[in-house]
């Protein structure tokens, strides 16, 4: 998360997390000018909302999805941890549910969790 749409909080965090001469498309925000080491593609929604390939429909679909999930589904969530999730089954939305169960399960292998690190406990509070 960052603390505003600004230039100057937006751009590092987007050099932060996107590989240089990657695919990025964005709106029209004038805060993502000057992202010229990404193959940047700019969608004006005042103009339309798809041109080819150049779109952000996908990003908007998953944040509809994280919205409805929160509002709907749960009622109180550790912000990063529900992004994870929801990153995970969006990620995976072409899966089976079987299929995306065992991809889940396989990334257990070899990790172990105890009961006190699942509740927030220390050895001092136990």
């Amino acid at each position: 998360m960052i603390q505003n749409t600004r230039r100057k909080a937006l751009q590092p965090e987007v050099r932060k997390h996107v590989e240089a001469g990657s695919a990025l498309y964005t709106d029209a925000l004038k805060s993502y000018q000057g992202l010229d080491e990404f193959q940047h593609q700019v969608i004006d929604h005042a103009v339309a909302y798809v041109d080819g390939k150049v779109h952000t429909n996908g990003l908007e679909n998953f944040w509809s999805l994280l919205k409805r999930g929160i509002s709907g589904t749960y009622v109180s969530v550790e912000l990063f941890r529900y992004l994870d999730e929801q990153s995970f089954r969006f990620n995976n939305r072409k899966l089976t549910d079987g299929e995306r169960f065992s991809v889940a399960v396989s990334g257990i292998v070899g990790k172990r969790l105890t009961f006190d690190q699942l509740t927030g406990k220390t050895e001092a509070q136990a």
